[in-house]
C-alpha cells in the first residue's frame, strides 16, 4: 500500500484537478482509494461529477465539546460573559444568557467563574460528517465535511485516512487531496504518507507557500515531487520553481499550461480529461499522471533517490489575535 498526499501550501493552484487526474489514471491499472482531505471545503466529488445526495455511506463525527447554560440555574450574574476568552456568550432578547455553539471552543472557563454549581455544563457537539461513495471511475471516494465553527479538522482528516486504510489492501494506492496551507489538516494529510506531490503556480505567493509545505514534507522525511500549474502565466518564475526542484532534490513531474478548459470542465462537473480530452491541459495532466504511474512501477529506487537525507524540524509560528 502506498499513500501519496497532494499538497500546495496555497489554495486555488489546481491541487484537486491534479489529484483527480492521478486517481482516475491510476485506477485503470491499480486499486485506488481517493481521500478528499479538505474538510472545510471538500470539492473532489464535484470534479468527479457527484452530487451531494449521492453518498452511499454517511456517519456523524463528534470529537469536540461545547458549553451550555442551564437556564433554570442561571442567576444572570454576567460573570461568564465577561470572562469568556472567545466572546461566545451573549444575552438574547428575553434576557437569557446563551452560548454560541459556533464560537464556543469548550474550554469551560465560564464554568470555573460561575458561582452556581451545575449552571454551566459541557456537551458533545457534532463536528461534522464522514462519507463515502464509489465513483464511476472505479474507485471509492472518502470525504468529510466539517460543521461551521468546529475545530479538530486534523482529527477528521486522520479519521478519513484510517477509513481508507481499513478498506485498502497491500496493492492499494491511496490518493489524498490535501487542504490548502500548512495547518492541522495538511499536517494530518502528510503524516504517514509515503510521498508528497506538491502543486504550485508561478506566482510569488504560491512559490513561498510551496517552500513552506516542502519544509513540512521534509519534517516527515517524505520524498517529494513538483507539478507546476498555469506555468505559462510567468515562464521566468516557472523556471525558478524548476530550479528550486533541482537544487532541493525534488522530482519534477511536469507543467500544465493555463487553459480555459479546466474551469469549463468544473462547471460541467467533469474531469477535464473527460470533458476536453484534446485540450492542452488535459494532455499535460495525463502526462503527469502517467509519470506518477512510472514512479510506482519503480517505487523503491525512486523513494531512495528523492527521500530527504535528514528531517527538518517543523516549527509553526503562533500569532495571537489582537485584543487578547
Amino acid at each position: 500500500m502506498i499513500e501519496m498526499a497532494i499538497a500546495s501550501g496555497k489554495g486555488g493552484v489546481g491541487k484537486s484537478t491534479v489529484s483527480s487526474t492521478i486517481a482516475i489514471t491510476l485506477a485503470k491499472k491499480r486499486k485506488v482509494i481517493a481521500v478528499d482531505a479538505d474538510a472545510d471545503a471538500p470539492n473532489m466529488h464535484l470534479i468527479l461529477g457527484m452530487r451531494e445526495s449521492k453518498w452511499e455511506w454517511e456517519e456523524p463525527y463528534s470529537d469536540s465539546m461545547v458549553a451550555k447554560i442551564v437556564q433554570a440555574k442561571c442567576i444572570k450574574c454576567d460573570e461568564c460573559r465577561k470572562i469568556c476568552p472567545y466572546r461566545a456568550i451573549s444575552i438574547d432578547p428575553q434576557g437569557n444568557y446563551v452560548i454560541s455553539q459556533v464560537i464556543c471552543e469548550g474550554c469551560l472557563t465560564c464554568s470555573l467563574i460561575c458561582p452556581v454549581k451545575g449552571a454551566i455544563v459541557r456537551e458533545q457537539a457534532l463536528s461534522g460528517i464522514m462519507r463515502m461513495t464509489h465513483t464511476k471511475y472505479g474507485f471509492p471516494l472518502i470525504s468529510a465535511r466539517l460543521s461551521p465553527g468546529r475545530p479538530n479538522t486534523g482529527k477528521l482528516v486522520t479519521e478519513e485516512k484510517t477509513k481508507a486504510k481499513e478498506i485498502a489492501d497491500q496493492e492499494t494506492v491511496i490518493v489524498v487531496d490535501s487542504a490548502a496551507g500548512i495547518g492541522c489538516q495538511v499536517v494530518s494529510s502528510l503524516a504517514g504518507a509515503n510521498m508528497a506531490i506538491l502543486v504550485a503556480e508561478p506566482t510569488p505567493a504560491s512559490f513561498n507557500a510551496l517552500k513552506r509545505v516542502h519544509t513540512l514534507a521534509k519534517h516527515f522525511m517524505q520524498p517529494a515531487a513538483i507539478v507546476i500549474n498555469k506555468w505559462d502565466m510567468n515562464s521566468q518564475l516557472s523556471e525558478e520553481i524548476e530550479a528550486y526542484a533541482r537544487e532541493n532534490n525534488l522530482d519534477f513531474l511536469g507543467k500544465v499550461p493555463y487553459d480555459d478548459s479546466i474551469p469549463k470542465s468544473m462547471a460541467l462537473m467533469k474531469p477535464v480529461m473527460e470533458a476536453f480530452p484534446d485540450s492542452s491541459s488535459s494532455k499535460a495532466l495525463l502526462e503527469v499522471a502517467e509519470r506518477v504511474g512510472s514512479i510506482l512501477d519503480n517505487w523503491r529506487s525512486w523513494f531512495m533517490r528523492y527521500r530527504p537525507k535528514k528531517p527538518e524540524p517543523y516549527k509553526p509560528v503562533i500569532i495571537k489575535p489582537e485584543g487578547f
